[in-house]
């Protein structure tokens, strides 16, 4: 009969010890939100409808104007969002952050730019990368996919606008979401509000 390799055997006596020591996240411990809410996109005050879709992966955002640009020797995106409600404009700029291949319905490619922005949903605020496309022919000007829903939320598709947005400048202290491992000093421009 053959001994286990003694260092194998640690491995495996920690490895369990650490899986037993991390308890799972289950739906208690989750937000519980409609298959409709809003979101306030942070400091521009900007608050839209966003559709919850589990269904899909990404993120996407409705954006016109949309231009890729160099600054400082990086890749950015200057983009315009509507808040039909208030009938305002807004301008941002933000670095970009890679591009993303989508396949419609019809079966065709697009390629879209991904820009990260600090979303309040509820009273968290989520750093969440979207792909900018112009969506006003859909009813939602935001779709918030899986990625940014995984493990912050369960979605009641009974129900919609079970929470509203309510992020103040201490928000960051409940901030949510991945952040990529990058500096998220002071990166953003000022929104640009076009009455």
């Amino acid at each position: 009969m053959r001994s286990m390799n003694p260092y194998r055997a640690m491995l495996k006596t920690f490895c369990l010890l650490a899986v037993l020591q991390v308890p799972p996240l289950s739906a208690a411990d989750k937000d519980i939100l409609g298959w409709v809410e809003r979101v306030e996109i942070f400091g521009s005050g900007l608050s839209m409808k966003a559709k919850l879709d589990s269904g899909a992966k990404t993120s996407s955002l409705d954006a016109t104007e949309i231009e890729v640009f160099r600054q400082d020797g990086k890749r950015w995106v200057r983009f315009v969002i509507t808040d039909d409600d208030a009938q305002e404009s807004f301008t941002l700029e933000r670095p970009l952050e890679r591009y993303v291949r989508i396949v419609r319905h019809s079966g065709e490619h697009q390629r879209r730019p991904v820009v990260m922005l600090e979303v309040c949903l509820g009273d968290k605020l989520h750093d969440i990368e979207f792909s900018l496309i112009d969506r006003s022919h859909f009813i939602y000007p935001v779709l918030l996919g899986r990625s940014a829903l995984q493990g912050q939320a369960v979605i009641d598709p009974d129900e919609t606008y079970l929470s509203r947005p309510r992020c103040d400048d201490d928000a960051g202290k409940q901030r949510q979401g991945k952040k990529n491992g990058k500096d998220k000093g002071n990166r953003d421009q000022p929104a640009d509000r076009t009455p």
